[in-house]
């Protein structure tokens, strides 16, 4: 009877054991032990914190779409937030050198940078588009451009787009010296970047629309570390995740009154 009762006991220990083993593991894959993280139960990721208003200081405290975007992958993951600053010109150096996972920055993939870090998907597509002001339909499509004035800045890519849609292309120091004299009647159309003419729309109060699709696409998308598949997959899952539930569009109305993740 002694003999069976220490039997019951030895396997319900190790039942116990097995269970709390179990249990661990998963806690400890909640907390990212299997991301190669640089502090565990963090998700700490970069950015300039200089680019509003994908992400910039506000009250001393970062703020912005990619802060929110971050924020929200972290949650998703099951990792504390932790959005950080660096200088722009050594960003990739930073993580390469796991000061912190990711980079979540407005970077766009280029091939330049591929060989440095892996990218995720995109968390948004940028690149040329075409503005007009609000009251304008009769330019609707890039053809239309043609005979039309266009502003860009000066000695810009979207100059060399701009000459080849139209003869007359008038050179600006600024976007929004451009966008601006667009609302006020003095030019046909602007080409700039998706992004930068939105936020125009919406800090500025400028009566413009964008047209067409993109001229060219930036794939916007999260950097992490060379070879940390991991990471970049679970990413990947929480950023389809939330466009697919509807959290990705509500951030990017709130920030730009549109989805950026859309082409047009």
């Amino acid at each position: 009877m002694k003999k069976l009762l220490i039997a019951g006991v030895s396997a319900l220990m190790l039942m116990l054991s097995a269970c709390g083993t179990d249990e661990g593991s998963k806690t400890g894959q909640a907390k990212g032990e299997d991301l190669n993280l640089i502090k565990q139960g963090e998700f700490s990721f970069a950015m300039s914190g200089q680019y509003p208003p994908l992400n910039f200081k506000k009250d001393g405290k970062l703020t912005g779409f990619d802060v929110e975007i971050g924020t929200e992958i972290a949650k998703r993951i099951g990792l504390e937030a932790k959005p950080v600053t660096n200088q722009w010109e050594t960003i990739i150096q930073g993580l390469k050198a796991k000061k912190y996972d990711a980079i979540i920055g407005s970077m766009t993939a280029t091939p330049e940078r591929d060989k440095q870090v892996d990218f995720t998907e995109p968390y948004y597509l940028s690149g040329a588009q075409i503005f007009v002001a609000d009251g304008n339909n009769a330019i609707v499509s890039k053809e239309d451009l043609k005979g039309k004035t266009v502003g860009v800045i000066q000695a810009s890519t979207w100059k060399d787009m701009a000459e080849e849609l139209s003869n007359q292309v008038k050179g600006y120091p600024s976007d929004v010296n451009a966008l601006q004299d667009l609302e006020l009647g003095r030019l046909d159309a602007v080409i700039t970047d998706k992004i930068v003419g939105l936020n125009a729309k919406n800090e500025k109060g400028l009566k413009i629309k964008e047209i067409g699709g993109l001229l060219n696409e930036d794939r916007v998308s999260v950097a992490v570390s060379e070879g940390n598949k991991e990471l970049a997959e679970k990413i990947n899952k929480a950023i389809d995740d939330m466009l697919a539930d509807g959290t990705y569009e509500k951030i990017s109305k709130k920030w730009f009154n549109t989805n950026i993740m859309e082409k047009q």
